[in-house]
């Protein structure tokens, strides 16, 4: 007897949390509650398909009701890595704990490194300082175009980050070193490398062009992902989850620009998935507004993918699963630009659910794991627990 799941869509809003976890003060993060907090902030938020599906059953979000008509199933998910940072994150939704979180650097790299770094470069690194990545051109990027040194800095994320102009670096260049230091950080724990190559002039002002890319430590053991794969199951993904896990567990992988391009693109890889699971990052509401603390920015982008949502789910049969969660919060109301340490939610939805399911708190990110690897009939890694059975009960066997 095998659970009759066809497909998963598993969609990961980064960056949405609805509440501190009960160790948010060690993390500077006490009272953080990054939807409360931008509901409040906005006057109430409008987001009738979420509710339907027990969003506001989850925490008091203004605007989302907590005792309208639900027909999914909602609960919440509570951290047991060490971290709050989207690596640390997606690892656990997949099934791999950290006990130790990935070394960040507030001060700046240590010398060594940096001395290691401009060997690999053939020249000195300008800035090696924690800094947005706005910032960091405006400071910096006159000085790149006029010496060509690469611009090196961090944040407060566990990342070593590198920005170039593409005409004075170009990007296969660009990429090439930071594969390079990708070796090199290993031993420092760095969660990733990323090429963050700019494009204008000092005069009409720098910015950012889409050709960012990621070079990330692979998890530390196999996440459900790669025992998916190994089992045949196709597992696709959208976004910058090919990023986060460094390739691993993705039969397949679309990069997006943005949500509205991460949307799309999660339409048209349901389409013509046939089985299996799509795993998809939607990353403006923590990279565009939670660091830069736009409430506003953020209240849209979680109004825009509302409005979307029946989109997706029009095209789901009874024998698929819909599961909405996230990777930390990214509270843009909380004093600082950090990720903030929270519980995230998780929805599920079907054609074939039942009315409104109570999941309850679970102790775990890996619990979404464990579902997806009950999903496909795979034997438990013995990390997370699984939902399938509170949400369809005996109905899958067949």
């Amino acid at each position: 007897m095998t659970n009759s799941i066809g497909r998963v869509a598993l969609i990961v809003l980064d960056g949405v949390g609805i509440g501190a976890l009960p160790d948010a003060a060690a993390y500077g993060d006490a009272g953080a509650a990054t939807l409360p907090h931008v509901a409040a902030a906005c006057g109430g938020l409008h987001l009738p398909n979420l509710e339907r599906l027990g969003l506001g059953r989850l925490a008091g979000i203004a605007g989302v009701a907590a005792d309208g008509d639900v027909l999914g199933a909602y609960g919440r998910l509570a951290s047991r890595s060490a971290g709050k940072d989207s690596t640390t994150g997606h690892w656990e939704l997949a099934g791999v704990i950290l006990d130790q979180p990935l070394k960040t650097f507030p001060e700046g790299f240590p010398p060594e490194l940096v001395a290691r770094f401009a060997e690999l470069a053939g020249t000195e690194p300008l800035g090696n300082v924690p800094a947005n990545g706005v910032s960091i051109l405006k400071r910096f990027g006159a000085e790149h175009v006029r010496s060509g040194r690469p611009i090196l800095y961090t944040s407060v994320d566990s990342v070593f980050q590198i920005a170039a102009h593409e005409e004075v670096i170009p990007l296969e260049r660009l990429y090439r070193l930071c594969a390079q230091a990708r070796l090199m950080v290993d031993p420092y724990r760095i969660g990733r490398v990323i090429a963050r190559p700019f494009v204008g002039s000092e005069r009409d002002g720098f910015r950012r062009s889409p050709h960012r890319r990621d070079f990330s430590m692979p998890p530390p053991q196999p996440t459900v992902l790669e025992r998916l794969t190994a089992a045949g199951v196709c597992v696709a993904g959208v976004g910058k989850v090919e990023d986060l896990f460094a390739g691993k567990g993705l039969s397949a992988c679309q990069r997006s620009r943005d949500n509205a391009d991460g949307m799309r693109r999660i339409l048209e890889g349901w389409s013509s998935l046939e089985s299996g699971l799509l795993l998809a990052n939607l990353i403006d509401f923590d990279m565009v507004y939670g660091h830069r603390n736009d409430v506003g920015g953020f209240a849209r982008a979680l109004e825009e993918f509302d409005v979307w949502l029946p989109d997706l789910m029009a095209q789901m049969e009874a024998t698929d699963l819909l599961m909405i969660t996230a990777d930390h919060g990214c509270d843009p109301t909380h004093p600082g630009s950090d990720h903030t340490r929270e519980y995230v939610p998780l929805l599920a939805w079907s054609p074939r659910l039942e009315g409104a399911i109570d999941l309850g708190t679970r102790a775990t990110y890996a619990d979404v794991a464990a579902t997806l690897a009950d999903c496909f009939s795979l034997t438990s890694s013995g990390v997370g627990a699984s939902c399938l059975a509170a949400l369809f009960g005996d109905r899958l066997q067949g």
